[in-house]
This record gives structure tokens, sequence and C-alpha cells, in this order.
């Protein structure tokens, strides 16, 4: 701009800048020289809060709502806020001030999730160690003519036929699900895994009891007939558990090795992982008009599911980390 031949409109293109810019720019030099290219200073706008008000809301975020007198089951930010102008925290705190604070805390207290929480004794090391040595060893116990297999249910999937079609997603637009919906009784869907894998295969039952399991078991366990040994891990269902089933394994199949899973740890079982994969591709948003439908539909997606998606699974938790959480819990 000290060159008398600057032509202000080609400095500013060749700068990618406003006209005005460059003019304010060149205003705020002559005022503070060098300084020009320090941003100024901004003090905004002055906390109301003071930190001690601040872990004040913190605290009470992490407290129960009944522990103040009130009879709501959980915190969101308005009722943090009222609670906080009511215990005398601050005279005047808004939602949205609330959630600043607990965002910087990382505090979540209108979130939950459940979670089975198991006996950390000894019934839960031994049960848990004996799964996880077959899951850290599938490949080379494969190798060697055995097979880790895991079997779960889904028991009673509700066959649900929506009064009206849905609205496919267009640009723009989500895809709708029309609300209301007609029941056409429900379906029971066992499934099986093999671990070293990730193949699965599954049986709709007409009822979940140890019946129709052992129906099935000679189908299921017949595909691996040339296995020297079988690891079977399950839950400790009703029908799993049942003398009639446990005696059929032990007089046709002795060499099946049935794990079952801790009480409250069936997530050990990797077969819920697979039904959690499953439901979300093939049976979220469906519509079936009848429960043949639905039966002919799982029994053309496990097929699918195979060649699609099936890999085996990364797990991660490992007999030592087992020890290590079961020995925090006992201290």
């Amino acid at each position: 701009m000290a060159d008398p031949a600057t032509i202000v409109s080609e400095l500013a293109d060749r700068l990618g800048q406003d006209r005005r810019t460059i003019w304010a720019l060149c205003r705020r030099f002559e005022a503070l020289g060098v300084d020009v290219v320090k941003d100024s200073y901004r003090p905004g706008r002055p906390r109301e809060l003071s930190p001690l008000q601040r872990v004040e809301v913190e605290r009470l975020a992490c407290s129960e709502p009944a522990g103040v007198g009130l009879h709501m089951t959980h915190w969101s930010t308005r009722s943090l806020a009222r609670a906080a102008r009511l215990k005398g925290i601050a005279p005047a705190i808004s939602h949205s001030t609330v959630a600043v604070i607990l965002r910087d805390a990382a505090l979540q207290p209108h979130r939950s999730r459940y979670w089975k929480t198991p006996t950390p004794d000894d019934a839960f090391r031994h049960q848990a160690a004996q799964i996880l040595w077959c899951y850290e060893q599938a490949q080379r116990l494969a190798a060697r003519g055995e097979v880790v297999l895991c079997l779960d249910e889904k028991p009673n999937i509700q066959v649900l036929e929506r009064n009206h079609p849905s609205r496919s997603t267009r640009p723009g637009l989500i895809e709708k699900q029309e609300f209301e919906y007609t029941r056409h009784g429900t379906v029971n869907f066992l499934v099986k895994l093999v671990v070293h894998t990730g193949q699965m295969r599954g049986w709709c039952l007409e009822r979940n009891d140890g019946a129709c399991l052992r129906a099935v078991l000679p189908q299921l366990l017949g595909d691996h007939s040339d296995a020297h040994r079988i690891h079977l891990i399950w839950d400790g269902g009703s029908s799993h558990v049942a003398r009639e089933t446990l005696d059929f394994l032990y007089s046709n199949y002795p060499h099946v090795r049935v794990l079952f899973t801790p009480a409250h740890a069936s997530w050990l079982n990797q077969a819920e992982l697979l039904l959690r994969a499953f439901a979300a591709h093939y049976l979220q948003r469906g519509s079936w008009a009848n429960r043949d439908e639905l039966i002919e539909h799982l029994d053309a997606s496990w097929p699918e599911y195979n060649r699609l998606y099936a890999h085996p699974f990364t797990w991660s938790w490992t007999r030592s980390k087992m020890h290590e959480w079961v020995d925090r819990r006992l201290l």
C-alpha cells in the first residue's frame, strides 16, 4: 500500500480479501504500527459462577434427585438448573449454563445403559476362563480337528406388519415408516456361530423349549461330524440346563464339551454379538404379512449374512484381563 501504483482492488483479489478489509487494516497500521498483526484483546463476558458454584452443580448432577426431595428418576439440564436455584447454589442459572458445566466436566446424567453385573467369585473365574480359553485357541483347535460353537436364541420375534407401506428415502428426506402395525404372532430363532470362521446357521423353532431344541441338535452338530471334539458354549437358559437336554448330549454326542456362561454374564457368548449384528441387517424396519413370511425371510437371510458379513469376531477380553477384573472387585 506504500507504493502509489498499487490498485486496491487488485491487491484485495490477490490476497483474497475485501477492499474494505484492506483499508481497515491500513487505518489500524497507522494507529498501532506492527502490533496490527496481533489479535485484539477480547475479554468476553465474565463468568457469573465461581469455581465453587460450578463444582456444586457438578456434585448435584452426580447425586440422585431423591436426595434433594424430588421424585424424578434422573436429571435433565432444566431440572438441574431449577434444583440449583432452589438449593441456593446460584440465584440465577440457566439450563444452557448447566449444559456447558456438564460438558466441561464430561457428565451426562440424562444418559444410561443396561449392564448385567456378574458375581466375581471363584465360580465365575472358572467358567469364564474356560470360555475365554476357547476363544483364544479357536484357530489352533480348528487346525487339530476341534471346533468351538456358540449357540443362542432370539425368542419371540414379533411378526409385525405395518398398516401402510413405508415411504422410501429421497434427497433431503429420510425413510418414513408407519407407526401402527398388526401383529401376526412370534417366531423363535436359534443361531449357531462357528467361532473360528464367523459363519452362522439359523433355525426357526416352534417353541423356545427343550423339546424343540433337542429336535435340531442332530442337524446342528451333524454339520461337524468330522470334528474330534466340539466345545459348545451357551448360557444357562432353562432349555440348555434341562436334564433331558444334557442326557441327550452325553448319550449321543460324548465328544461334545458343554460350557455354560456364568450367571449374569451371557455377554461372554459370542452368539449374542452375532444376533445383534444379524438383527441390525435383517430384522430392523421389517414388515411381514404372516408368520410363514418371516420364517421364509430368516431362512433366506442367514446364508446371505455368511456371504456378505461373516468374519471371526475380534475378542479382546482375555483370561488375564478377566482375572485382573475379578481381583479388583474382590479387594
